[in-house]
């Protein structure tokens, strides 16, 4: 996972951005590699998806803050909503999210898991 910290304010960003948005062009961007590990700050189960998730369900979206600072919303995967807390740590994973039709393009995005 990889994102960016601005060397004139020291903020992290998440996905990478080519312009800070503290220090706009005075900012020096650098790539910089995220552990992807971080505390659930907020969650929340959803109980009736949208259309194409509905197998999912239900499922537990979190707001995560990373050991570095950005702030990400992703999935809460291999646990049941009712173990999730806020607090707990958490580290990401790359996870299969979709498929176009029976030979399609498989979409892969970050969820997160629980760190026992």
């Amino acid at each position: 996972m990889s994102g960016t910290k601005c060397a004139t304010c020291g903020e992290t960003f998440f996905p990478p951005r080519p312009v800070c948005p503290n220090c706009r062009r005075k900012g020096k961007l650098d790539n910089v590699k995220l552990s992807g590990n971080g505390l659930i700050e907020s969650h929340s189960t959803v109980y009736v998806p949208p259309r194409g998730f509905e197998y999912d369900a239900p499922y537990t979206l979190a707001i995560v803050k990373l050991d570095e600072g950005p702030k990400i919303t992703g999935q809460i995967v291999d646990v049941s909503p009712e173990g999730v807390k806020i607090g707990d740590r958490v580290r990401s994973v790359f996870r299969k999210v979709s498929e176009d039709g029976h030979e399609g393009i498989v979409h892969y995005a970050f969820k997160f898991e629980l760190v026992r």
